[in-house]
């Protein structure tokens, strides 16, 4: 696991944004896994930048959504397919039928096999994207998610529903019960991880998911097992990292050619 800390989230989502950018430059057929929630806007606004003028194309590629809500109407505006295309497919050159997300009925138990699938068929993911909640979740794998975990159907607690709701009119009942997440371990099957977490309101959380104990109670911990995993943070996010400045130090000496 490499721990990068920048100087504020800007620089955090140009470094992501870079990372994206090698894989569409050098993977023929790329494979991008991409997250929801308020991490990668950033990231998703500079790659809309760089794509309008013609540093990148996602024409070649294939998206998958990292978890989607279940049983929420065709096009509903906080579905999970609906924010990629809000905040980055529309807007670049990746063909509709390129972005894929989990099934969304509950009624069908077979939908998170048939995703994991669909990813297999696609040759994996080349970047995974994936923020982490204030209790360690990535994903909608919750504290307690199994770390060998694969794609499947989550019940909502009320305490997630209750946080979920300023989405959806302050209204907990509106929020769906269930969801659709790929697992720890499909995650873990990714090429590259890149965490991005901001503000120091993450700090306690980055600094136990990257440097305490790898723990089921902890979803994000399951990173420190993955061969390529990096975790891009801002400085009010690196805040209660014990080892700061042997990350800062460890990044700043890197040869040239050693990319994240």
């Amino acid at each position: 696991m490499e721990v990068v800390i920048t100087n504020d989230a800007t620089a955090a989502a140009a470094l992501a944004a870079d990372a994206i950018e090698r894989v569409l430059a050098t993977v023929e057929r790329p494979v991008l896994g991409l997250a929801t929630g308020s991490s990668p806007i950033a990231t998703y606004r500079e790659l809309i930048r760089r794509h309008r003028e013609g540093r990148l194309s996602f024409s070649s590629a294939q998206a998958f959504l990292l978890d989607e809500y279940v049983d929420l109407p065709p096009g509903h505006d906080q579905s999970y397919r609906r924010f990629i295309e809000r905040e980055l497919t529309d807007h670049v050159d990746l063909p509709a039928a390129s972005l894929h997300g989990p099934g969304n009925s509950l009624d069908d138990p077979t939908s998170g096999d048939e995703y994991e699938r669909r990813l297999a068929e696609a040759g994996g993911v080349d970047l995974q994207l994936v923020g982490i909640g204030g209790d360690g979740h990535i994903g909608f794998n919750e504290p307690g998610s199994s770390l060998g975990s694969r794609t499947r159907l989550k019940t909502l607690t009320d305490s997630t529903r209750n946080d979920n709701a300023r989405f959806f009119g302050g209204d907990p009942r509106a929020v769906p019960r269930h969801v659709i997440t790929q697992g720890i371990a499909t995650i873990l099957d990714a090429r590259h991880v890149v965490l991005l977490a901001g503000g120091a309101s993450k700090a306690d959380i980055v600094a136990r998911a990257v440097e305490g104990p790898v723990t089921a109670m902890i979803p994000a911990s399951a990173l420190q097992l993955h061969p390529h995993t990096t975790v891009i943070v801002d400085e009010p996010a690196a805040s209660s990292l014990s080892r700061a400045n042997y990350y800062r130090e460890v990044y700043a000496h890197k040869p040239g050619w050693q990319q994240i």
